[in-house]
């Protein structure tokens, strides 16, 4: 059956469960990140397809099926497309890890391309747009996710020239100067200027993206605006006063857009507010002893400023020696599935801090931090958001984080703080956190304590705003940005 969305995204929705030696699709136990964000965007929309990648051994390719549904979860069906390990570590941990993240994030020493073979990359792009195609209305919206598939929507448009297709862009996109150091720049470009519409986080992004096509395309710009109001925050790292908002290339109309993505505050208050994670709250914070409490949640990756964090944590203990048996920091700092070299160099690096200060400042009733490196199920990190007295949000760089606006939800503007690192997407929305330069160890120093020393009528001011925001400017707004461009595609 033909869809009228069509969404390409480099994950399943959804977990496997063997009963009785039949496999199960059900919706995921603990989905994370931007996952329950797409899929809620089905619950309007019929006939939807997910397509996703799929890692299967040669064996396992005999009995592998490729379109299945997931139980009680929408009215959509997911397309796997069927991946061998050798294609799955070259297309997402070594071309996407090694070559375009390090670009994107603005981290050019670490990147190479040495070890990426490109023409998997586009291999597996063209095997995405296929199967788009395959499955998409003649009048539907195929809407392409993230860097991963950049090359998709050229394909698409080759094979069906009047679908309308999205693209929205997840991470940062960097500073031309930066981008251009990829050797697939122009296929890249080209590709996105396939498509009726490019999303991204924030207008600073956009720009970015306009402009390393201006170096490389003709392009005429046919409309720029203000930039709203809840985006502006003028005086940050990533401020942006205007922004390109429709382009033209070769005879095609480019929408240009800037949405970040939200939340869903009614989920994450109706997990907070069950039985269970009462009681569950009661015990993290029981587990508190009274300390103040400090809460970073994250993965194992050299641009989350997870070393920084530490490394001010440990400063705070050395110049402040009356709050020592008296302060805990909670680090969820996930390890990387994946034996990339960068990764592994970056968990060793906060396995050594953790165990450093642990060992310098420990007692026998008191361990300044703990380390989770095992995955935190959904209901524990909130109720962990809501125990915790300082959420420290400060990567050197990310596209928006959706940990902070999840800790304010958990808090539900009542109190808290948010320490918020000026080069991630969210801090433009979030004028009202601790904003702060995670390469300043001076700022660090200060933002902590700030933090620390904030009182109660300071934090429900803050927060407060910073939850209508965010209540505001939630996945709906987000999913309904998309719906006003393309109204007469997205139909029951």
């Amino acid at each position: 059956m033909k869809s009228s969305l069509v969404i390409l995204y480099h994950r399943e929705p959804h977990d496997e469960v063997i009963e009785n030696g039949t496999i199960r699709y059900v919706p995921q136990k603990s989905p994370n990140g931007i996952i329950p964000t797409l899929k809620s965007f089905f619950a309007n929309n019929f006939q939807g397809t997910w397509i996703a990648w799929k890692q299967v051994t040669e064996k396992q390719k005999n009995n592998f099926s490729e379109k299945v549904s997931v139980e009680d979860d929408g009215n959509y069906h997911v397309f796997r497309i069927p991946l061998s390990p050798e294609q799955v570590k070259s297309f997402y941990y070594i071309t996407s890890k090694e070559a375009f993240w390090p670009i994107l994030h603005s981290f050019p020493y670490h990147f190479t391309s040495e070890s990426s073979n490109w023409n998997n990359f586009v291999e597996i792009n063209c095997l995405f747009a296929e199967a788009a195609c395959r499955y998409a209305e003649d009048n539907a919206l195929v809407w392409v996710h993230d860097y991963n598939l950049w090359l998709a929507p050229y394909f698409i448009r080759q094979k069906k020239p009047n679908i309308r297709i999205a693209f929205f862009h997840h991470t940062p996109f960097p500073p031309v100067d930066i981008f251009n150091i990829l050797p697939w720049r122009e296929a890249i470009i080209d590709s996105l200027l396939s498509c009726d519409l490019v999303g991204f986080h924030i207008p600073r992004y956009s720009e970015n993206f306009i402009n390393a096509t201006k170096s490389l395309r003709s392009i005429d710009i046919l409309e720029q605006q203000q930039v709203p109001k809840h985006l502006t925050a003028i005086g940050t790292a990533l401020a942006q006063p205007d922004f390109t908002t429709k382009i033209k290339h070769n005879n095609q109309i480019i929408k240009i857009d800037a949405f970040p993505v939200g939340t869903n505050p009614k989920d994450v208050l109706q997990v907070l507010h069950s039985e269970y994670a009462i009681e569950r709250f009661r015990k993290i914070k029981k587990s508190f002893h009274g300390c103040k409490t400090i809460i970073a949640a994250g993965r194992v990756d050299y641009v989350k400023g997870n070393a920084q964090k530490l490394e001010a944590f440990n400063r705070l203990l050395k110049r402040r020696p009356e709050l020592h048996g008296k302060i805990n920091f909670i680090l969820t700092c996930v390890q990387a599935a994946t034996e990339i070299r960068i990764y592994k160099e970056a968990q060793y690096q906060v396995e050594q801090l953790v165990g450093a200060i642990n060992g310098r400042y420990s007692s026998l009733d008191w361990t300044p931090v703990s380390l989770f490196t095992k995955p935190v199920s959904l209901l524990d990190l909130f109720c962990y958001y809501k125990a915790a007295d300082i959420c420290w949000t400060t990567p050197l760089r990310d596209g928006l984080n959706l940990v902070a606006k999840e800790y304010i939800i958990a808090h539900e503007g009542r109190n808290g703080v948010l320490i918020l690192s000026e080069f991630v997407g969210a801090a433009i929305e979030l004028p009202q956190a601790i904003l702060v330069n995670p390469y300043s160890t001076k700022l660090m120093d200060e933002a902590i304590d700030k933090a620390l020393d904030m009182s109660e009528e300071e934090q429900e001011e803050k927060m407060t705003e910073m939850y209508k925001t965010v209540s505001t400017y939630d996945i709906k707004y987000w999913a309904n940005r998309v719906s006003r461009h393309f109204s007469n595609n997205l139909k029951s």
